[in-house]
């Protein structure tokens, strides 16, 4: 019996973790500091500029643990992300299409860095996006992060 409850309980965290591993947030309207422990007496990593999009990995109380594009982990305050979702350019010269498709026109292109909206996803790989100069068009997945 003891062996099933370890199954049951082993089964349970990992689809626990697996519900969490693609929670997406962004910066909100002020820039977040990082800190190496969740306290503001933790050391500070980084200032991460508004808009900016993190993958939350847990949660512990008024903190989160955070993933940002390049994998580092860090902790920040709750209260300092928003739920609007922003997705981050990884390549340079990335093509924004008029439509989902690799033969359509391009819309503009899109430097490695830039932050864009998330209007949607639009299936077989592609994503909707937005500028915040109001341009919107269809970007590859494999093109952002953030999703």
């Amino acid at each position: 019996m003891t062996l099933f409850r370890w199954i049951a309980g082993a089964a349970l965290l990992l689809a626990a973790t697996a519900g969490h591993a693609l929670d997406f947030k962004s910066v909100g309207a002020a820039p977040a500091i990082l800190y190496d422990a969740p306290s503001t007496k933790g050391g500070k990593l980084f200032v991460a500029p508004r808009g900016m999009p993190l993958e939350v990995v847990l949660s512990y109380g008024e903190w989160v643990k955070v993933r940002d594009a390049s994998g580092d982990l860090a902790w920040t305050e709750a209260k300092g992300l928003s739920p609007k979702r922003t997705l981050v350019v990884r390549a340079a010269n990335t093509k924004v299409r008029a439509a989902a498709d690799d033969n359509a026109a391009t819309v503009f292109i899109a430097d490695k860095g830039v932050l864009l909206e998330l209007a949607e996803s639009a299936g077989n790989g592609w994503i909707k996006v937005r500028h915040r100069d109001g341009q919107s068009g269809y970007v590859k997945s494999s093109d952002i992060w953030g999703i």
